[in-house]
């Protein structure tokens, strides 16, 4: 007997799945059953599962990876683009300060940066109110999922 369980008949599980490598006496005269045939299927398509998911954790390595050396080199010209503003920020100051005293010139600067931040952060708040008004709710999409595969199964 085989591992399959019958005489003169191969594995149930092809070589490539990790079966036995005895091959059947003959292609010919062994035919495999149902069951045989059903667990070789599900086996492969176990398989075809797993290497699925292995595939999709590697793709998100990578991706991560890449994602992190931009995150780093984002981070940095962030830091540079404050100090760049900082020094356009003084040349306006020093840039008034011909014309105006200097601590005119740098009040002045520094009450339209104040207006600026002002309008920035009501637009924030804005739009932070604007985003309450999606409810993230992932359990009704699934009954709906479901609701809709057993209509379609009704129909068949």
């Amino acid at each position: 007997m085989t591992e399959s369980g019958h005489p003169n008949q191969g594995p149930a599980v092809p070589n490539d799945l990790g079966g036995s490598s005895l091959p059947p006496e003959s292609e010919k005269d062994a035919p495999r059953s149902i069951g045989e045939l059903v667990a070789g299927v599900t086996e492969r398509f176990s398989r075809l599962i797993r290497d699925e998911i292995e595939l999709a954790k590697v793709q998100a390595q990578a991706k991560a990876t890449k994602l992190a050396g931009g995150i780093v080199f984002f981070a940095i010209a962030g830091v540079l683009a404050l100090y760049a503003l900082g020094i356009l920020f003084l040349a306006a100051i020093w840039g008034i300060a011909n014309a105006l005293p200097l601590w005119l010139s740098a009040l002045i600067v520094g009450v339209v940066i104040l207006l600026i931040v002002g309008i920035l952060a009501l637009l924030g708040v804005k739009k932070l109110k604007a985003s309450n008004e999606h409810v993230i709710d992932p359990k009704s999409g699934i009954v709906n999922d479901i609701e809709a595969a057993k209509k379609g199964l009704s129909k068949e």
